[in-house]
């Protein structure tokens, strides 16, 4: 049975990542008017007295006591065994007097030609029964009469109830504790495998960055080799047959000056001091390791302390761009609407602006909301631009309706958790989810978001339906987001987990450790059989939905992540253009990168910003991205 139970699981499982939620849904509707699911006695004594026995059905009434026969001796319920032969006996008695009693003679014939010789050999005392049907009056008979009185079949009806439920008592919590031990262990070896692909993917992407630096070196450094060789070969010469050229005390050639010649055409500047030496082999040494750990920095640009790489990054190939300056401090996010026409954007001041970019699209609907409180996620109706959602820090979610200009309604989350870090409008139902955490104050911003508490809102009645399980003390969750049908609802965590839900049946069907890190923004991909998270260090990785635990896309953009001494723009974001092919992140440059997913050509960035860019979205349909920045300013870039 345990077994069973399982097999059950396993079943469950797969439905699960193969994504078939009708078949999941009629699977559990059949498990729960299983007769064997719990081992409930009523479903099993029913089917005894009221199925096999009054329809006759001799056979499936020995296979069922069989079963029990088989579990208790792979089971702790051993000693019951000799018990359930002696109920085993009274049932099949009952089975014959029954028959007889509805003058079904021949059934008890058949019952004794088919399973005689197998009751012979368990016991004698079945031989005197073989002539039962061939009597006239066995309820008359001395020997049989006891078995056809009302007080024996509601002895052996109660004795029956009594065996299972001790059956049952007995044996379900030592099945229960080995199912959930394998369960247990399986689940361990699972996470045991993600951390592994994890690091793989991990060390790959570090070694194909390393691989792109050296070409990039060896590239820059051809037709620059042959005079480089003959300048040291000569210098060499002159130092070996001359030491009196460069005595002992005077200082040598500039390592400056050597590697200025020899790297000629490199980005960056490479400074260094000049080195003495009191020989020429140790002077070539020295210059050789400078030389080296200068070509390794070459690929590297300063900016105000910052370090990043950006040659292997080509300028967007930009159509049109406006900014809009609307704003009077940092944008926290971003977002075009539905259709694409208007755009929110939220600053730290606390304030909403609604505007658009195109000059055919009205302004009627351009508006400022003040909130009074810092801005941490905005969402739009999914079917129309009519609706804003707007998530506070301060408890509140507002809801705006651009065509009435006003808040519509005010929503509040408990006080126990008053940061609403992002919330989701599904894209079929009236219905949105919020996740709200208890913290979201201090020096870091990620270590200090709490707890965290998803709620489910109804969008017609304004009222909380739902609160989604996350266990207790849940870690906050960070990011949310629908598939196309709002069936499945993901959500990341800053323990670096990832969770699913089924909204239909409002629970956790999976979940698996995604990153090292917290975890940022998460996004489904554009075939939905995959998902994007991106971790607070900067690693994205593209997860299978359909192989958990494999990892499709990687890439670490952790040179544009923020330092985690700046709190207020620790929390990175990244969106995925209309056909998925293109992932732009957010950055702690001027810059930020955009992707090409599935693609080994390289990225390109998008034109500067005067501080770094805090907040990114694209266009529902077209190849048009949102940046916002620290610059208070909003960019709406067309690409060409």
């Amino acid at each position: 049975m345990e077994k069973m139970q399982h097999a059950e699981e396993l079943v469950r499982e797969f439905l699960v990542f193969r994504g078939f939620t009708n078949t999941l849904k009629a699977y559990d509707a059949e498990l729960r008017t299983d007769i064997g699911k719990g081992f409930e006695v009523d479903k099993i004594l029913d089917l005894i007295f009221s199925v096999y026995v009054p329809n006759f059905n001799a056979g499936n009434l020995l296979s069922l006591l069989r079963f029990f026969k088989n579990y208790l001796s792979s089971s702790s319920g051993t000693p019951l065994l000799s018990t359930l032969s002696k109920l085993e006996a009274s049932l099949l008695r009952f089975y014959v007097v029954h028959a007889l009693q509805c003058n079904r003679s021949d059934k008890v014939v058949e019952f004794f030609a088919l399973h005689g010789t197998e009751l012979l050999q368990r016991s004698q005392d079945w031989t005197h029964w073989f002539a039962i049907p061939y009597k006239k009056n066995p309820h008359l008979d001395p020997e049989f009469r006891v078995f056809f009185s009302k007080e024996w079949y509601q002895a052996l009806h109660l004795s029956s109830r009594n065996f299972f439920s001790e059956v049952f008592n007995a044996t379900r919590l030592p099945a229960l504790l080995k199912v959930s031990s394998e369960m247990n262990a399986n689940n361990l070896l699972k996470q045991d495998v993600v951390h592994l692909n994890l690091k793989l993917s991990q060390l790959q992407a570090l070694l194909d960055e390393k691989e792109a630096q050296l070409r990039r070196f060896r590239r820059s450094m051809e037709g620059r080799v042959g005079s480089s060789s003959n300048l040291r070969e000569e210098s060499a010469h002159m130092w070996k047959d001359s030491p009196e050229v460069f005595p002992a005390g005077t200082p040598g050639v500039s390592q400056s000056e050597v590697s200025q010649d020899s790297v000629v055409g490199l980005r960056g500047n490479i400074h260094s001091e000049s080195i003495g030496s009191t020989s020429g082999d140790d002077s070539i040494l020295a210059s050789n390791d400078r030389l080296r750990n200068g070509a390794d920095n070459a690929t590297l640009k300063e900016n105000d302390g910052e370090v990043y790489e950006e040659e292997d990054f080509a300028d967007v190939k930009v159509e049109h761009q406006e900014t809009f300056l609307g704003h009077t401090n940092p944008i926290s996010c971003c977002r075009f609407s539905a259709s694409g026409n208007n755009i929110a954007s939220a600053s730290l001041d606390g304030t909403v602006r609604i505007w658009t970019y195109d000059t055919s699209t009205p302004v009627s609907r351009n508006a400022t909301i003040y909130c009074g409180t810092e801005i941490l996620s905005l969402d739009w109706e999914c079917k129309s631009d009519r609706l804003l959602l707007i998530g506070t820090s301060d408890s509140c979610i507002k809801t705006w309706n651009v065509d009435a200009k006003r808040v519509v309604c005010d929503l509040n989350t408990t006080e126990a958790f008053p940061s609403v870090l992002d919330v989701k409008c599904s894209p079929v139902e009236p219905i949105f989810v919020s996740a709200a955490a208890s913290g979201g104050a201090g020096s870091n911003y990620m270590d200090n978001l709490g707890f965290a508490s998803l709620t489910v809102w109804n969008m017609k009645t304004w009222k909380a339906m739902t609160v989604l399980p996350l266990g207790e003390d849940p870690p906050a969750i960070t990011s949310l987001c629908f598939n196309h049908n709002g069936k499945i609802l993901a959500a990341s965590a800053v323990d670096g987990m990832i969770h699913m839900f089924d909204m239909s049946a409002g629970l956790q069907i999976t979940g698996w450790p995604a990153h090292d890190s917290s975890i940022s923004s998460i996004l489904f991909g554009p075939d939905e059989t995959s998902i994007f998270s991106l971790g607070s260090d900067g690693k994205i990785f593209e997860w299978s939905l359909q192989n958990q635990g494999q990892i499709l896309w990687s890439r670490d953009c952790s040179r544009f992540c923020y330092p985690p001494s700046c709190s207020k723009y620790s929390r990175h974001e990244m969106a995925l253009d209309a056909n998925g092919r293109r992932l732009l992140v957010t950055s702690c440059s001027v810059r930020a990168p955009i992707y090409q997913v599935h693609n080994h050509l390289s990225g390109w960035r998008t034109l500067p910003h005067s501080a770094p860019i805090t907040a990114v979205d694209w266009h529902p349909t077209l190849p048009i991205f949102l940046t916002g920045s620290a610059d208070n300013s909003v960019r709406v870039t067309s690409l060409s």
